[in-house]
């Protein structure tokens, strides 16, 4: 019995020891496909304040909890599944799927850019109207939820490319934690953003002195604050799309992009100290990258407008 006993123990701990290394694996494996999930977690919080424009202050909260139900639905009750099987049954079409994702972001980095300087005025997204009561809120609940299933898909299939070396409950396990991470950290985020001016104008009236200035300074922030927002999803959005073509264009045989890259980029980085070769690589990889993004975004946009009429698309 004793003997027994011992072996038993012995196969607890090495059995132990195995979990504990997959849960190593795992958080690793977690926050790497997180970390590259950025650029478009990036865009989701740039993106959803916009359908609480025109709404009073006290339906803004209610409006966001929905969406973060509606946003955990099509992460954990559609994607999450078909994320797995994908990976176990079809891992060959993870490069196609990503190469889409890449042709979104860019179109969406490009249609900013044109935008911006006033090429495209067709691009322009409207702002959603005033409060028309609950008719009106439901639909932007629906349009916001929409927009997050399109995002959610481009973070899980990114996700999903990190960690296919993986075992399948170990992608599911992976593939969940960022889905619950990020929907309650973007949200969380646009909750903030869409109630700091009401923080700042709560402050600015109910104090006096350096804490009614910093309510002020809350409530004159917010316009750059969102517009800061904005770019850096736009700056977020070029580089991941860009680098999704780019990678993934390679792993299904055309490098052409890749090499063109590397053959601009390598005189760049000669110019650096060797030190710094390693971090002027990778920034002038992002920056050649968003450019071809957003030159790839630029030829779509223009045909995109032809079959998807204006004030249809996010």
């Amino acid at each position: 019995m004793p003997t027994g006993l011992v072996a038993l123990l012995d196969d607890v701990a090495a059995i132990a020891k195995v979990a504990a290394a997959s849960v190593d694996d795992i958080g690793v494996a977690a926050a790497r496909a997180g970390t590259k999930s950025a650029g478009v977690v990036i865009d989701d919080a740039a993106v959803t304040p916009q359908y609480m424009t025109g709404f009073s202050p006290a339906r803004e909260l209610p409006m966001i909890w929905k969406i973060t139900k509606g946003s955990f639905r099509n992460k954990l009750v559609f994607l999450l599944p078909a994320a797995v099987l994908l990976g176990q049954f079809a891992p060959f079409l993870i490069p196609v799927i990503l190469i889409c994702g890449g042709l979104f972001l860019s179109y969406e980095a490009a249609e900013k850019v044109l935008e911006l300087v006033h090429i495209d005025e067709t691009t322009k997204h409207e702002k959603p109207a005033l409060d028309e009561g609950p008719g009106r809120e439901a639909e932007m609940v629906s349009s916001a939820i929409r927009t997050d299933l399109i995002l959610s898909a481009e973070i899980m299939a990114i996700a999903l490319s990190e960690v296919t070396e993986q075992v399948w409950w170990q992608q599911a396990i992976i593939l969940a934690l960022i889905a619950v991470v990020i929907t309650v950290g973007v949200y969380g985020a646009v909750a903030l953003i869409v109630k700091m001016d009401d923080i700042g104008l709560h402050l600015a009236r109910e104090n006096e002195g350096i804490v009614a200035s910093f309510g002020r300074g809350l409530i004159k922030l917010m316009p750059k604050l969102l517009s800061a927002i904005s770019i850096i999803g736009t700056l977020a959005m070029a580089w991941v799309g860009g680098g999704l073509l780019v990678h993934n264009l390679a792993a299904l045989g055309w490098h052409g992009p890749e090499h063109l890259i590397e053959w601009i980029s390598h005189p760049l980085v000669g110019l650096f100290p060797a030190s710094a070769a390693s971090f002027a690589s990778g920034v002038t990889f992002a920056i050649l990258s968003g450019l071809f993004g957003v030159a790839v975004g630029a030829v779509l946009a223009p045909l995109v407008h032809k079959v998807i009429p204006h004030g249809e698309g996010h």
